[in-house]
């Protein structure tokens, strides 16, 4: 993919190009390691629900009552799938993302105030810190092209780890951040094993290979929460020190050194990837409508003027977040889902068997022709009125009681950077050089978001 599609006369963002074919056995397997996206076939842009089997059963749910029976009124009938807790469990063992009934429901009691208004509202001057950096950074590359997704991701590792482990003592960042990449890179693929429905006992050679940097990266953040243990909490709390002081309102359990560890590393992974691939996403998007560019910078540059975004200033910047939630809207971050049925059921007016795998493909709901009008097109006034939309037709933090536990942080982050951004920066188009979204664990713009990046006018 290069330039911009033409749709009916009009230019539409990058997109994935889904099957008009069924797939086989061998071409799922080829499909899900180069990008998950591809098993959607396209006609699941436009029905309810499509069935199928390809090594086992498969239902994929599209329709938002369906989904809302899946996500909120049955969830316990539909546990994440086998093949995602394969993918994730190295990586973040059994924590809150993974974890199912009783022992996700003391993490989610337990965690659940960390995440509290108050408590996000105050980490926000690490965000506003690491967007004036980000923009030095991108000053330094004015008159040229520069890679902002490389750029979104450095910013938001700042934020996540110095939000979780403030002072970083003990915290080898860089170790982090290269474990994480190689495990997304080699461990986070489905193999052929997976669609065969293969037992987890039997070993994925990709992920073995990632073992040995999951293991570091697991010593080292063992290592400094045991050093901020014994240390004490800071003055200004930070995400460490609040699962620290943590305890389930109802039983009193804490969690255990492991048990933080998966939990932080599960925050310091989801945290920055999603935030990162949304900003990357926005900032193309805007790059690709100068109007709605220019609309966002006059309407931040009015709020800031020549500072940096706050919290405070996200209610008085809707464009900037409409641009954010409409950037969730085309590229989610977590565009594919699976669960796999415990009970029978009925979806759609279909049998659901124990054992079936019901995929969610937020990413063909997200395009769905009866649910959105001009689907593929970017259209950030659609959100202006969000009561207009269906709870269950965008999804980009799940719902239900397992809705993502850090959806506002990511939202104030995401405005925070992007607003300074726009202010002072403006972003251009580089012939051939559009971003291919490509699914393995998130939704990513292969070989980067290449854009010409100037003084804001």
């Amino acid at each position: 993919m290069t330039d911009p599609v033409i749709e009916k006369d009009v230019a539409v963002p990058a997109r994935v190009p889904l099957s008009n074919e069924p797939l086989g056995i061998l071409a799922s397997a080829k499909a899900g390691q180069r990008n998950v996206l591809e098993l959607i076939p396209e006609i699941a842009t436009r029905q309810p629900m499509l069935s199928g089997r390809t090594g086992k059963r498969w239902h994929m749910v599209i329709d938002p009552g369906a989904l809302k029976r899946v996500l909120r009124d049955k969830v316990e009938d539909y546990p994440k799938s086998t093949v995602t807790k394969l993918i994730l469990e190295q990586a973040i063992g059994d924590s809150l993302f993974v974890a199912e009934g009783p022992e996700w429901m003391w993490q989610r009691r337990t965690a659940a105030p960390v995440f509290s208004h108050r408590n996000v509202a105050a980490l926000a001057p690490v965000m506003t810190a690491a967007a004036e950096r980000s923009s030095e950074r991108i000053a330094r590359a004015h008159g040229r092209a520069t890679d902002l997704f490389s750029e979104m991701v450095a910013a938001t590792f700042e934020v996540i780890s110095d939000v979780t482990f403030s002072g970083g003592e003990g915290f080898d960042r860089n170790a982090v951040h290269r474990a994480i990449e190689d495990y997304i890179g080699n461990a986070a693929k489905v193999s052929l094993l997976d669609i065969l429905g293969v037992p987890g006992w039997v070993p994925r050679p990709g992920r073995m290979l990632a073992g040995g940097a999951m293991r570091e990266m697991k010593r080292i953040a063992d290592t400094a929460i045991d050093e901020r243990r014994a240390a004490g909490a800071r003055p200004v709390p930070d995400l460490l020190d609040l699962l620290l002081e943590g305890e389930d309102p109802k039983s009193g359990r804490r969690m255990t050194t492991s048990e933080l560890r998966d939990n932080l590393l599960t925050f310091i992974v989801a945290g920055h990837e999603t935030t990162a691939l949304t900003l990357a996403w926005s900032l193309y998007l805007c790059a690709f409508d100068a109007s709605v560019q220019e609309a966002a910078r006059a309407e931040a540059q009015a709020v800031l003027g020549d500072r940096a975004a706050v919290a405070g200033d996200i209610g008085n910047l809707p464009l900037t977040r409409r641009i954010v939630d409409e950037a969730l809207r085309l590229y989610p971050p977590a565009a594919f889902l699976s669960r796999t049925a415990m009970a029978e059921d009925t979806l759609c007016g279909r049998e659901i068997r124990p054992g079936d795998t019901v995929v969610l493909p937020i990413y063909a709901l997200h395009r769905h022709h009866m649910l959105w009008q001009n689907p593929d097109q970017f259209d950030p006034s659609r959100f202006a009125d969000p009561k207009a939309i269906d709870r269950f037709a965008y999804l980009p933090f799940g719902d239900g009681p397992r809705i993502c536990i850090g959806a506002n942080f990511a939202l104030q982050e995401a405005v925070i950077i992007l607003a300074t951004l726009l202010a002072r920066h403006k972003f251009t188009l580089v012939a051939g050089k559009a971003p291919k979204p490509v699914m393995i664990l998130t939704l990513r713009p292969e070989g980067g978001v290449w854009l010409q990046v100037d003084p804001a006018p």
